[in-house]
């Protein structure tokens, strides 16, 4: 993965610089193509993870599997629709973890588990709100078209210092306190660093694709095809493809159906995140269990 980070931080400038030639339309454009590739068929393989997890078969599993994954998914859509500012601040919380844990999924068994889950959410959460902050505007405005609740601006930098300090603080800790993670630490304020200048120069939709899929989506399909097959190789890479195929062309039909309703700019956002919540909740479970047997 060291090799990967090298190319990850390369990708992310390419990114940046590529951005100061397209215009706003095209940003959006390229960042829905990067997010709907890479970004959906890293969560398209979870019912073969899932089967892989599950030691003890049962008849008919596969189809029992997918039958509850769709149940989850159908009561996050029916949680936005009924409880739109609930299913949104689970959203946020579930999804910060997820990004956190991808990041630090390797901290020592040593530390309190309790304390592995709140620097992992920590983490995640403020990668999140550095992408709030700096596009808060068109952030309100999704929110506002998700929940009908108009966020004050100074929420989301009040809540980025206070996790932000909660976050360093913690990190002084483990620092002081665990010598073999000292240069990990380092190298993820320097990454903490490259998302806000990405962040801050970018789009909202340009800059949450990069870092949705540079850094988390394809190390997490390098992560299950790891725990799949054993290793990473083209063969691997393809085999996983194939599996992923028609669920990630089923979420693909899903969202070009919601654009072909909603064609209004905002309004589509706003489906389109409440769509990627919706399939966001069983994967991050999925993605746990899976790095809990890893």
């Amino acid at each position: 993965m060291k090799n990967y980070t090298k190319f990850a931080i390369v990708a992310s400038f390419f990114g940046l610089w590529m951005d100061s030639y397209f215009s706003t339309r095209l940003q959006i454009i390229s960042g829905f193509v990067l997010i709907l590739s890479f970004g959906i068929l890293h969560g398209a393989n979870d019912l073969q993870l899932i089967d892989k997890i599950d030691i003890v078969k049962h008849k008919n599993s596969t189809f029992r599997i997918l039958i509850y994954y769709v149940i989850v998914v159908l009561m996050g859509i029916l949680l936005f629709y009924l409880f739109p500012l609930l299913a949104l601040v689970i959203f946020i919380v579930v999804s910060a973890y997820h990004f956190g844990e991808q990041q630090w999924q390797k901290l020592p068994n040593s530390l309190p588990i309790w304390s592995r889950i709140l620097y992992q959410f920590l983490y995640g959460f403020t990668i999140l709100f550095l992408l709030f902050v700096f596009h808060t505007n068109q952030v309100q405005n999704i929110i506002f078209n998700i929940t009908n609740f108009k966020i004050p601006n100074q929420y989301f930098w009040e809540l980025l210092k206070v996790t932000g300090i909660a976050f360093i603080s913690l990190s002084c800790y483990l620092y002081w306190k665990i010598l073999k993670i000292r240069k990990k630490l380092l190298l993820e304020f320097f990454h903490l660093v490259v998302f806000s200048i990405i962040f801050k120069s970018s789009s909202l939709i340009w800059g949450f694709a990069i870092y949705f899929v540079v850094w988390h989506s394809v190390p997490s399909i390098i992560d299950q095809i790891k725990f799949l097959n054993g290793s990473v190789s083209k063969k691997h890479f393809l085999s996983y493809c194939k599996a992923a195929a028609v669920y990630w062309f089923v979420s693909i039909l899903g969202i070009a159906l919601i654009y072909f309703f909603l064609k209004e700019e905002q309004l589509f956002n706003a489906v389109f995140f409440s769509f990627l919540a919706a399939i966001t909740f069983p994967h991050a479970l999925v993605i746990t269990r899976m790095l809990h047997r890893k």
